[in-house]
C-alpha cells in the first residue's frame, strides 16, 4: 500500500469520525504528494524515497514552527503543530535512538577512515544516505562532529 493510499484511507476515517487534527494533517500530506507528482520530471509517480523525504520535510517544518510558537508564547498554535507532528510521524519509520545513531556513525567513520573534523563531509554524506528516514540530520551531524573532534 503506497503512502497516498494510506493517506486517503486515513482521511476517509478522519472525515467519518470528525477528527479535525488527523484530517488537517493528512490533507497537508496529500497536498505535498500532489505537488511532488506534478513536479517536472516526476511523470505523475513518486518513489518511496521521495515520500520519506516529503514526510520528513513536513515534520521538520512543523517542528521549526513549533519552536517559534513556543518562543513567542503562543500555546494555541504550538499545540496545533505538535498534534500534526504526531499524526505525520505515524507514516515515518521508527526513529533510531541516539545510541544506535552513534554506533552507526562510528561504523561509518571506521569504514571511511575518517581521522578528524576535516573528514566530516565524507562521513555526513554516507551517514545521511544510510540513516535516511531513521534519524534526524541534526542529530547525525552533532554526533559525527563530536566523534571526529574527540
Amino acid at each position: 500500500m503506497s503512502l497516498e493510499e494510506k493517506v486517503m484511507s486515513l482521511m476517509k476515517e478522519a472525515m467519518k469520525s470528525k477528527d479535525e487534527v488527523t484530517l488537517r494533517s493528512v490533507r497537508a500530506i496529500k497536498a505535498e504528494i500532489i505537488k511532488a507528482k506534478t513536479d517536472p520530471g516526476a511523470n505523475g509517480v513518486i518513489t518511496e524515497e521521495t515520500e520519506m523525504k516529503l514526510l520528513q520535510k513536513l515534520v521538520k517544518s512543523r517542528k521549526d514552527s513549533l519552536l517559534i510558537y513556543e518562543q513567542q508564547n503562543r500555546p494555541d498554535l504550538a499545540t496545533k503543530e505538535a498534534e500534526e507532528i504526531n499524526v505525520i510521524e505515524k507514516f515515518l519509520p521508527a526513529q533510531m535512538s541516539e545510541a544506535d545513531v552513534k554506533a552507526a556513525v562510528e561504523a561509518i567513520i571506521t569504514a571511511v577512515g575518517a581521522a578528524g573534523p576535516q573528514d566530516l563531509g565524507k562521513v555526513m554524506g554516507l551517514a545521511t544516505k544510510q540513516l535516511a528516514g531513521q534519524a534526524d540530520g541534526k542529530v547525525i551531524s552533532a554526533i559525527a562532529k563530536s566523534l571526529l573532534t574527540a
